[in-house]
């Protein structure tokens, strides 16, 4: 997929707003060969998805030795809006909480004095951590009105198919 084409399915209306969730969904390969998914915050900043862990998180050698990675945005209603991701990780191990974390994690809902607390309790936990950066290199918006999984795509256009080929 070229840059422009990814821009373009990034930069709708409706990626936009699933960029702007709280969540995703990051898969990856684990160091035992086995594939992993795992709901993580998220934050977006035009250009990549940047994800935050502790130092000693397991994902971490496994993305080291395959950085690979899919992410998936979605909704919980009916239907589905979804956005997928592909990209490769880059970790950037940080000193103390990197402005992300604490910027991904504002949507929760938490009264002034919860978020004074949260945050005294996580800069007391935590020395460092990692950015997972992820720049995509492909990505798909399913809304299931204008736009459908590929397989449910080459159904529909086979059905049309088969329709013109029966009408007299």
């Amino acid at each position: 997929m070229q840059p422009n084409e990814i821009h373009e399915v990034l930069n709708r209306p409706l990626s936009q707003e699933l960029l702007a969730r709280d969540l995703t969904r990051l898969a990856y390969v684990a160091k035992d060969g086995t594939p992993r998914t795992i709901p993580i915050a998220f934050t977006w900043n035009g250009s990549t998805i940047v994800m935050c862990t502790t130092k000693n998180a397991p994902k971490l050698h496994a993305l080291r030795a395959a950085p690979a990675v899919a992410l998936t945005i979605d909704t919980e209603v009916h239907p589905p809006k979804i956005l997928l991701i592909r990209g490769h990780a880059e970790l950037d191990v940080v000193d103390g909480i990197p402005e992300e974390y604490l910027q991904m994690n504002g949507t929760y809902q938490m009264t002034p004095e919860q978020r004074v607390h949260w945050e005294a309790e996580i800069r007391s936990l935590y020395d460092g951590m990692v950015r997972i950066v992820v720049t995509p290199t492909w990505a798909k918006l399913i809304d299931f009105e204008t736009t459908l999984p590929s397989a449910v795509e080459e159904l529909v256009r086979q059905r049309a198919e088969r329709q013109r080929a029966s009408t007299p």
